[in-house]
């Protein structure tokens, strides 16, 4: 589906991180995972867990919550593995999302979603691209390329491809 014809859904999965709720577009959203093993990394960022094997693809799985500045996730039965396709200058990768539960899809009108707040945020604005109001609380709408900056993703990828090329990771279909 191209660029334009996403733009045009106003459908987002929305998703918990401790006490927030957060919802990224559904054009981005490739996949939702069960809670499955995790490989670590040797000297991966602190926020990348580590890597899964995703249909005979390495996946590198990050924890959003300390993307984020938040505690590291928990494991509870709600917890899961978003996948995502993220641009990086022009080139599509994809990247498994840590969070605490997947709440639902939700429609979203473009003219619902206020700006993103620009000062006392705990979390960077860059990363928001608005927030939605629904069922009196608020939903911080993320830009998910942007919570990825080309130095993060970079540094994934090679702790991806050093991963891949040295272990065997367990399958998960």
């Amino acid at each position: 589906m191209n660029q334009d014809n996403l733009s045009r859904i106003n459908s987002y999965l929305s998703f918990k991180l401790g006490d927030e709720e957060f919802a990224a577009h559904v054009g981005k959203v490739l996949n939702i995972l069960e809670m499955t093993k995790i490989t670590e990394v040797p000297k991966a960022p602190v926020y990348m867990k580590g890597v899964i094997n995703l249909r005979g693809t390495v996946l590198p799985v990050i924890d959003t919550r300390i993307k984020f500045g938040m505690t590291p996730t928990e494991y509870t039965t709600n917890t899961c593995i978003i996948v995502l396709d993220i641009d990086v200058d022009g080139e599509t990768i994809q990247v498994g999302a840590l969070v605490d539960a997947v709440q639902a899809v939700l429609e979203i009108e473009k003219g619902k979603i206020m700006p993103p707040p620009s000062i006392g945020s705990k979390y960077k604005s860059e990363f928001i691209e608005g927030v939605a109001n629904i069922d009196e609380k608020f939903i911080m709408i993320l830009d998910m390329d942007a919570v990825f900056s080309t130095e993060d993703v970079t540094d994934l990828l090679n702790k991806t491809e050093e991963t891949q090329s040295t272990t065997e990771i367990e399958e998960v279909s």
